[in-house]
């Protein structure tokens, strides 16, 4: 996420809370050649980063299922932050990040300069970060999602981490946002208290609604969360073009995002089949939320819910398989 996750690019480190646990498969290749036609043995290995929040992880095992069962490749999903998962293109640690939330730093640093990496398509996932509260909020206080009124309200969302300010939650430390700047510059009284993981925002976020609680905080489509929970989005001065160039000095909100891949250089030169299933994968917000649902909600592991959307969309899939 969620432009989308890591303003603070401070947080590096494996495991995240708040993902499903992926499993990981080891194989004696790191790379992806193909094997020779007609071979029983694996294609070769082809290593997804998992990123913390269950809309990536509910991609990347929906591509690896179908790496492993359609293509033969063995899948390596260990879990890494985003920044590190870019560093994993330069050491041959990760072939694929599967959803990518903008990063123009991270693009020129990693595909301009070192050229190491290279875009590998829109998902088909439109990415959209913002501000929310709970929708009883909104229905008794309708201007409270106006940001020009967050003051007159700070009270509401006053917590003992808030030191007498208002609450406005974030989620784990390597999530990209600019809410630090915005609520400087906008002059807000407020303090962001970082939750630490996707896990918490979607604690808190059950809990308002369920308890009626006060509750501001930062979050972002596509995910299963809105299906469940009535949620309503503050409104920030409009995204225009350039609004967000300087990190410092943002004061609009997020902008909706067509969500990429991003790929290794010598996974793309050398892939073969295994790159082109990656290119080709294109799925709908609506798609990836299935599967996170089943991860989350249903007690489905991650290859159990990629299996069981697989076998529901299989036009779908089967476009992504190359000839």
């Amino acid at each position: 996420m969620k432009i989308r996750l890591l303003a603070g690019l401070l947080a590096l480190g494996l495991a995240a809370v708040g993902c499903g646990g992926a499993k990981v498969e080891t194989s004696p290749s790191s790379s992806a050649a193909p094997a020779a036609s007609g071979s029983s043995a694996a294609t070769g290995t082809v290593k997804i980063a998992i990123n913390p929040w269950v809309g990536y992880e509910a991609s990347a095992n929906v591509v690896a299922y179908l790496l492993k069962n359609e293509l033969r490749y063995n899948v390596e999903l260990p879990e890494i932050k985003e920044q590190l998962a870019w560093e994993g293109f330069e050491t041959g640690d990760v072939d694929v990040i599967i959803e990518n939330w903008g990063h123009p730093d991270l693009k020129k640093k990693f595909i301009e300069e070192k050229k190491v990496a290279v875009e590998a398509g829109s998902t088909g996932n439109k990415g959209i970060i913002g501000w929310y509260v709970p929708k009883w909020m909104a229905d008794k206080y309708p201007d409270i999602t106006d940001y020009k009124n967050l003051n007159k309200y700070a009270s509401l969302f006053k917590t003992s981490e808030s030191g007498g300010k208002g609450q406005l939650l974030d989620g784990d430390p390597s999530y990209v946002t600019n809410d630090e700047a915005l609520v400087k510059n906008l002059k807000l009284n407020y303090k962001v208290v970082t939750g630490g993981s996707e896990a918490a925002l979607l604690k808190s976020a059950t809990q308002a609604q369920e308890q009626q609680k006060a509750l501001l905080f930062y979050f972002w489509t596509p995910h299963w969360l809105f299906d469940k929970v009535d949620l309503v989005r503050v409104n920030l001065p409009a995204w225009t073009d350039g609004c967000d160039a300087d990190p410092k000095k943002v004061a609009c909100d997020y902008p909706e995002m067509d969500l990429d891949k991003i790929v290794s250089k010598k996974f793309a030169d050398t892939g073969g089949k295994a790159y082109e299933l990656v290119k080709n994968f294109s799925w709908t917000n609506e798609d990836q939320n299935a599967v996170a649902n089943d991860m989350t909600n249903n007690g489905m592991t991650g290859e159990q819910a990629a299996k069981k959307w697989i076998e529901a969309n299989t036009a779908k899939w089967q476009a992504w398989i190359p000839k």
